[in-house]
């Protein structure tokens, strides 16, 4: 079994003066299998995401990132950590610069990592670490701006949008359009892992299928691992492999999602199935 990508080990978090919000939480996230945290609302699922992404640390416990603790304090495990590791939000209408064209929304994480070498890859930047894609001062201003032109077109075509959306601002698109160039931003510098909070949660229902669907096709064709935060049981029925269910900051389940969605063995898990609307009788 390969080793975990992300992981936590008995996180505990909570707020000064406060109940705690999480409280024993353990699981891992291996490459090739997407997990998804589910649990009702006030269950710790944002709170945990954010912990994943460095944006808070636990009170106790770990959260590793290649079988080290995450220490976004170094700055060089910093970069390693965001070039690996990108995020979808939930609102596509206030998650992008208004005042931005699309270009430069989807090739911030390209210049905030230093990245666009043109003559760096993915392959390169694999096996010899960050530093093999960082620009270095022998590539000129015109290549770098070539070299992040290209990666912004390919983002854009990869999430099905046309070259000329490039050139436009974030009003002009439908929402399902909008978490499109999210996603196209979070996959242009080729993570490993997308962290993912409700990202179709306020898309209507047609809308929803179809970015659920993107997201599918860009772990088959780019080998990217999701974890998704949500209280759809149905969309994570569709896009993942693994589920930890979480009741009130712990995890009362967790296993294979065919497994647990399946046959649930805790009273909470056969809760939420119970209320979800629908769940498809099985995963293509």
């Amino acid at each position: 079994m390969s080793d975990p990508i992300l992981e936590a080990r008995d996180v505990h978090f909570g707020y000064r003066h406060a109940a705690p919000v999480l409280a024993g939480v353990s699981f891992a996230v291996r490459p090739g299998r997407s997990m998804a945290l589910v649990g009702e609302s006030g269950a710790g699922k944002t709170t945990l995401l954010r912990l994943l992404l460095g944006l808070a640390r636990p009170g106790s416990g770990a959260i590793l990132f290649d079988g080290r603790e995450l220490d976004l304090r170094d700055r060089a495990r910093r970069l390693e950590f965001r070039r690996g590791v990108q995020t979808v939000f939930q609102d596509p209408y206030s998650s992008l610069d208004p005042r931005q064209r699309v270009s430069r929304i989807v090739a911030e994480p390209l210049r905030s990592l230093g990245l666009g070498s043109a003559v760096a890859d993915r392959d390169t930047s694999r096996s010899s670490g960050l530093g093999s894609a960082i620009v270095g001062p022998d590539v000129s201003r015109t290549d770098r701006q070539a070299e992040i032109r290209r990666r912004v077109t390919a983002a854009l075509d990869s999430v099905g949008l046309p070259a000329d959306a490039a050139d436009r601002y974030p009003h002009e698109f439908s929402g399902g359009q909008r978490q499109r160039i999210a996603i196209a931003r979070a996959i242009v510098c080729e993570p490993r892992v997308l962290l993912a909070d409700e990202p179709v949660s306020a898309l209507d229902v047609t809308t929803r299928v179809r970015i659920v669907d993107l997201l599918a096709e860009l772990t088959r064709e780019r080998g990217l691992t999701v974890v998704m935060v949500s209280h759809d049981l149905g969309v994570v029925a569709t896009l993942c492999e693994d589920i930890a269910v979480l009741e009130r900051g712990r995890i009362v389940e967790r296993g294979a999602i065919d497994t647990v969605l399946g046959s649930p063995s805790h009273p909470y898990t056969r809760r939420l199935i119970a209320s979800a609307p629908r769940l498809p009788s099985g995963r293509s």
